[in-house]
């Protein structure tokens, strides 16, 4: 894969985030298919210690999604990784393959904040995660 650059961060833990992600690019009109989510391979290596937390009680998820658009064959891949509360989304390209760069800015767009239900606090991306007053707030 590629080297994955978000762009949204949220404030928000995954799990959460996962279902707002599937509940939008649904009804937006994507087919959206998991394909790895590192809790679950964990389960394999119950001697493994996580490398963020030190032990083998961790709360860090990584989730693969494919995106699809209609019939159309070639998905956008989307990241979803997870850590202590905060939640990053990233879009991959296997190596030497091209993105899929109109449908990319389309799963951008169904997913950026200028969405009235986006979970709040949010930042769209960078390196860090900024909480975002809420509307209507003065500070």
């Amino acid at each position: 894969m590629s080297t994955l650059m978000p762009f949204l961060a949220l404030d928000q833990n995954c799990e959460h985030v996962q279902a707002w992600v599937k509940r939008q690019l649904t009804s937006a009109g994507f087919r959206v298919v998991e394909t790895f989510d590192l809790q679950d391979a964990r389960l394999a290596h119950s001697d493994c210690p996580c490398p963020h937390h030190g032990t083998d009680r961790c709360n860090c998820q990584m989730l693969v999604l494919l995106v699809y658009q209609k019939k159309q064959e070639k998905p956008a891949t989307l990241v979803i990784h997870g850590q202590d509360d905060k939640t990053w989304l990233s879009l991959a390209n296997p190596m030497g393959q091209r993105a899929n760069q109109p449908l990319e800015a389309t799963v951008r767009r169904v997913l950026l904040p200028l969405r009235t239900d986006t979970p709040a606090p949010v930042e769209v991306a960078a390196y860090e995660v900024r909480k975002v007053p809420a509307r209507g707030s003065t500070s």
